[in-house]
């Protein structure tokens, strides 16, 4: 037993030297190799691709990223596109979601950066990308679609009918 603890606690310690911390750093040379026009400030980075504005924010110190990228005017959307926009962050948004914030809808990534592998980095981009695209339309960030009908109109239920279900 004493063993099998050992080669345990060996093998989580080689995979921590191995795997390799998101950095500042790592994350700025990422973003302006992908970008179409990049303007960096330490940790805060606004870049285009194919015409979509994006703003990348960092903090190390609270081990904290976010990737974004502005929509519309939050005054130009409607109740129905509310809806289809919530059910969209369970169904088709994936690893992003759609949120308002400062009048603006955005698609945003959020994650702990050290974690970050630079293939997680490129997967982002490329959700957050195609979540604004797809606004409006089939609001997906990648192919993938959890099951669900988006479009059936669910009569309410009562808040009781709801409870018992719990």
């Amino acid at each position: 037993m004493k063993k099998l603890l050992f080669i345990c606690i060996l093998i989580l310690s080689l995979n921590h030297l191995t795997a390799q911390e998101m950095s500042l750093h790592k994350l700025d040379k990422m973003l302006t190799e992908i970008s179409d026009s990049i303007v960096s400030n330490k940790s805060q980075w606004q870049f285009k691709i194919k015409q979509v504005p994006f703003i990348c924010i960092a903090d190390s110190l609270h081990n904290r990223m976010r990737i974004i990228s502005p929509i519309l005017e939050s005054n130009r959307v409607t109740e129905e596109l509310k809806t289809a926009t919530l059910m969209a962050n369970f169904h088709t948004a994936l690893d992003v979601k759609y949120a308002i914030s400062d009048d603006i809808l955005w698609s945003i990534f959020v994650h702990p950066l050290k974690e970050l592998t630079e293939k997680q980095v490129l997967n982002a981009v490329s959700q957050v990308y195609y979540a604004n695209i797809n606004f409006g339309t089939t609001f997906s960030s990648t192919s993938l679609v959890f099951p669900g009908n988006l479009t059936k109109k669910e009569k309410p239920k009562k808040k009781q009918q709801l409870l018992k279900r719990i």
